[in-house]
């Protein structure tokens, strides 16, 4: 049975280099896109050099705004995946949630900032999705397509959104509407993938500490433990912030959850449930 693969997108440091990570653990052969080529080469070369070296993973800088950039890449990365792709997760975006310089939204130029937050956050997950389609397509009205047999959960896509789709802090309008945007994304694609057995779903994280998922973390020998700070214990129900491996235990759920499509999870330490 061959190898198999996963595509992540915004993999070269925080969350997506994580989930990388997790993959690779897990016996994938993974393809990774980054904007920022230093980080990415450190995580490709550095960080996890041995599965490189065993031609395990491999990595391209990709610009998420830039349509044809994407298309191209993503070809590139399906024949190194050796014409496959069973797993797309969509992480890269911007992570900022705020506008720029103390910008409210009644400063018109944020619609700069606006027009990024859209085509990084949600237009690009939906370029990178259609351009897989090719190389995650099981034949239509096959039983593979079908999951006849109940032990392959088959193709999947996840979107990495965020819990400001649900809850917001002032100023931040173009992040937690491109972010409830991937919502919609998620809930259409499910049902019109299902005619090629390909499930998507959404991870939602709220605040994760991610500041040693990084080159700089990785020379200062930084660990998650020592970022946890006393707000984080008195704002979340599990007494401490989120952890990027909380994400990558939720994507290695939905990737082996056969049953599962079109749900949104929230891993955000029960702080959406709090009353402030």
């Amino acid at each position: 049975m061959p190898l198999q693969t996963a595509l992540i997108s915004g993999g070269a440091r925080g969350i997506g280099r994580c989930l990388v990570r997790r993959f690779l653990e897990r016996g994938y052969r993974v393809y990774v896109f980054d904007i920022d080529e230093t980080e990415l080469n450190h995580t490709t070369n550095v960080h996890l050099k041995k599965y490189s070296d065993d031609k395990k993973l491999s990595s391209s800088v990709c610009n998420l705004r830039d349509v044809e950039d994407i298309r191209k890449k993503v070809k590139q990365a399906a024949e190194w995946l050796g014409g496959r792709i069973d797993v797309l997760i969509n992480n890269g975006g911007i992570a900022s949630p705020q506008w720029k310089d103390g910008k409210t939204m009644a400063d018109p130029d944020t619609i700069t900032e606006w027009q990024a937050y859209m085509e990084t956050n949600l237009t690009a997950p939906f370029v990178v999705s259609q351009a897989c389609l090719p190389f995650m397509k099981l034949e239509e009205g096959s039983s593979d397509a079908k999951h006849a047999n109940d032990s392959e959960a088959g193709p999947c896509i996840i979107h990495i959104g965020s819990f400001r789709a649900h809850q917001s802090d002032p100023n931040q309008e173009g992040y937690a509407s491109s972010k409830a945007g991937q919502l919609g994304l998620m809930h259409s694609m499910a049902i019109s993938l299902q005619q090629w057995g390909i499930r998507v779903n959404l991870i939602a994280p709220g605040r994760i500490k991610v500041a040693h998922e990084s080159k700089d973390g990785d020379e200062k020998g930084m660990e998650w433990a020592e970022l946890n700070e006393e707000k984080d214990v008195d704002d979340h129900a599990t007494n401490r912030a989120g952890r990027p491996m909380d994400i990558a235990d939720a994507a290695e759920y939905l990737v082996n959850a056969g049953f599962v499509t079109g749900q949104d999870i929230t891993i955000d330490g029960g702080a959406t449930r709090k009353k402030k």
